[in-house]
């Protein structure tokens, strides 16, 4: 299987649709950002070959090529959101309408998640306390207001 981000007929390569399909399910705002999705692509793609041609089996090279096509998206605080969602607000969000909610959430809820570093890690931080229960919060205040 080849892993050159290249196709003849402009269509997403191996890492471009492996880092799409992730995008869609973990980070949905950014699905839609070709040029991340081809710049981050190409750079995995590049690395997948630099580790290869220094002489790394095709399973180091794949592993150094994923770590750096999924590089500071470990993290997702859409799936955080969405989990909230589920755990928290199960009778105001059915369970099948937290993604699309979590979705038209999400940038209201920008002024909360600019106070922390959202790092791959950041889930196991005790920030990740206060960050998850300043978003409850938030999202009490939407639903109170009617915006959600």
């Amino acid at each position: 299987m080849s892993k050159n981000n290249s196709s003849p007929k402009g269509e997403l390569s191996y890492y471009g649709l492996s880092l799409l399909s992730y995008l869609r399910d973990s980070h949905p705002d950014k699905a839609g950002d070709k040029a991340f999705i081809a710049k981050r692509a190409d750079r995995a793609s590049e690395v997948y070959s630099e580790a290869i041609r220094s002489g790394l089996t095709h399973i180091e090279a794949e592993e150094q090529a994923s770590t750096e096509l999924y590089r500071d998206l470990h993290f997702s605080a859409y799936d955080t959101l969405v989990n909230i969602l589920w755990d928290e607000f199960p009778v105001e969000i059915p369970e099948d309408d937290a993604r699309k909610v979590a979705l038209q959430v999400l940038p209201l809820c920008g002024n909360v998640l600019t106070k922390y570093t959202l790092t791959d890690d950041f889930a196991d931080t005790p920030a990740y306390d206060l960050l998850y229960t300043e978003l409850v919060g938030t999202i009490q205040i939407l639903l109170e207001d009617g915006t959600v």
